[in-house]
């Protein structure tokens, strides 16, 4: 049985080349998302954070100024309204998010993704 491992990715994100490279040395089949070519969709995201029991804030890239601009980082921002502006901001949604078999996560730094496979 291979193993297969799915991840959003930016070729330009030091943590994502070395996250795909943790995953390659495992000998995980490794499907890359180029996720602010090709956005994820609502039930996406949703997806993947049920799937790594994670809320929304969880994968926010907070330091994005988007963020603090459209108030995301504010306590009052739900789940739904940060879930919204990722869909329509990619760049709002922080990397690299990785999904195995064995659950999903935030693999930041990148040695996170150890946890999963």
């Amino acid at each position: 049985m291979s193993k297969t491992a799915w991840m959003t990715f930016n070729p330009r994100c030091g943590t994502a080349r070395k996250t795909l490279a943790i995953l390659e040395e495992e000998g995980f089949e490794v499907t890359q998302r180029r996720y602010l070519d090709e956005p994820l969709s609502r039930a996406e995201i949703e997806h993947l954070l049920e799937k790594g029991d994670m809320t929304a804030r969880d994968v926010l890239r907070a330091k994005e100024p988007l963020a603090q601009d459209l108030g995301l980082t504010q306590d009052t921002a739900s789940d739904d309204e940060i879930i919204d502006a990722m869909v329509e901001h990619p760049i709002l949604l922080n990397r690299p998010i990785v999904e195995t078999d064995k659950g999903a996560l935030l693999a930041r730094p990148q040695d996170e993704v150890r946890r999963i496979i």
